[in-house]
């Protein structure tokens, strides 16, 4: 007899001698006599060692309680190199837990006796009107999570008609990702420390029809992605044929970057970037408005303001690039009061729940953005997961916005939070 079929065996024999016992119908278990039906006390103990072992990984996005029901299947489908480079911080990942530790430190308003039959979750934002305040962050690489891509988080993003902002390494072209949309999507871009390159993508967004520039401004100084590198190590597979040396073979895997000369190009980002590099984009482009991605103090949005940025996006780069420990959430309140209205202030970072989203909104931002979750159901569902996430994020906020009294986004106010004392 193996040690499973012993197992099974002796947990028989004891739910048997149990099967009489009074005790049970403190359980809620009923029989048609003075026993509780075995298959029934079965069910039960096997549920309570699920429980006990916690959750188990969700086989379709129908199954999905939370967006974080999507890691663990993103973690088996993927190759340990592409889920550590998902998954990575930098140094300790110290900044990338603050970002989702920084939501416990405020605490929501909970409101009474309102009518909140009917909630409006839109939004204006530069010049037109979204029907929910959750944008989609760029995000590079998705071939690297699912064979469809950008392709697939595109067509979920015009499905379920969120904001998409298109990743500046994106693995599939912004005129592709604008068809699959259904409409124009805003271009993220790194620079390179070429600024002929950075000019050339520019001008191929903006011809594309791209209306907003998002230039990131967060990632010029390296980074040490030190769990995507553990992580890389755990992998098996031969990887030289796609991951040659040099940022140029990068970029040559990156269809934005086609025909142009990247002989020069040493970094994504660009250590010589300085305030004077936003009127540089403005000149370049000047169909499209521009949005500076990276501001997290107020001096930095002050000086945006100075420079003509028409929105600033607090964001460290979802905890991949400066190692300051320090959450986005705690660093929104500074800049929106540094911007003071003037224009549009955007948030990301450690948002999973829609009350995080309430929190981002009532410091403050117009539009909170998703990154992780999105690519997690990617990589496990393709676009049904991705549409699965922003629709239970949604639920999810119109759910505390009526909790909190609030039937609309411009009523979310910064009395509706408090920050704690712990």
């Amino acid at each position: 007899m193996t040690t499973l079929e012993g197992t099974s065996t002796a947990r028989r024999a004891f739910l048997r001698s149990i099967a009489g016992s009074p005790l049970l119908a403190a359980f809620g278990f009923r029989s048609s006599g003075n026993a509780a039906p075995l298959s029934l006390l079965e069910d039960f103990l096997q549920a309570s060692t699920a429980s006990s072992q916690g959750p188990t990984t969700i086989r379709s996005v129908e199954e999905a309680l939370s967006v974080m029901d999507f890691e663990a299947p993103a973690r088996a489908a993927l190759p340990p190199a592409h889920f550590a480079y998902l998954s990575s911080g930098v140094d300790d990942d110290a900044t990338l837990r603050a970002n989702r530790e920084g939501f416990a430190k405020y605490q929501i308003l909970a409101r009474r006796l309102v009518d909140v039959r009917r909630i409006d979750t839109s939004i204006e934002l530069l010049g037109r009107t979204w029907p929910t305040p959750i944008l989609i962050c760029p995000c590079g690489s998705q071939r690297a999570f699912h064979v469809q891509g950008e392709r697939a988080t595109a067509r979920a993003a015009k499905v379920k008609e969120h904001l998409l902002v298109l990743s500046g390494i994106s693995t599939t072209s912004v005129e592709d990702v604008i068809v699959e949309r259904g409409g124009p999507v805003w271009y993220q871009l790194y620079p390179t420390n070429d600024v002929a390159v950075a000019m050339a993508v520019l001008r191929r967004a903006a011809a594309a029809g791209c209306p907003v520039l998002v230039l990131t401004v967060d990632n010029n100084s390296g980074r040490n992605t030190e769990t995507q590198l553990r992580g890389a190590r755990l992998d098996t597979r031969d990887c030289s044929a796609c991951h040659r040396p040099g940022i140029p073979a990068l970029l040559r895997r990156k269809p934005m970057f086609d025909q142009l000369d990247l002989t020069n190009v040493t970094s994504v980002g660009d250590p010589a970037m300085t305030w004077e590099y936003v009127a540089r984009v403005r000149d370049a482009a000047p169909s499209m408005k521009v949005v500076l991605k990276g501001i997290v103090t107020s001096e930095d949005a002050a000086l945006a303001l100075r420079y003509g940025a028409d929105a600033v996006v607090v964001s460290n780069h979802g905890g991949r690039a400066e190692e300051s420990g320090r959450s986005t959430i705690e660093c929104l309140p500074e800049v929106v009061k540094a911007v003071a209205g003037r224009v549009p202030v955007l948030f990301d970072g450690g948002v999973r729940r829609g009350t995080d989203i309430f929190k981002a909104l009532a410091l403050g931002a117009r539009a909170v953005g998703i990154g992780r979750p999105y690519l997690w159901a990617l990589a496990a569902f393709g676009q049904p997961g991705v549409e699965t996430v922003l629709t239970l994020l949604l639920r999810e906020l119109e759910l505390i916005m009526r909790q909190a009294g609030t039937t609309s986004v411009a009523a979310i106010s910064t009395g509706h939070v408090v920050r704690g004392t712990g």
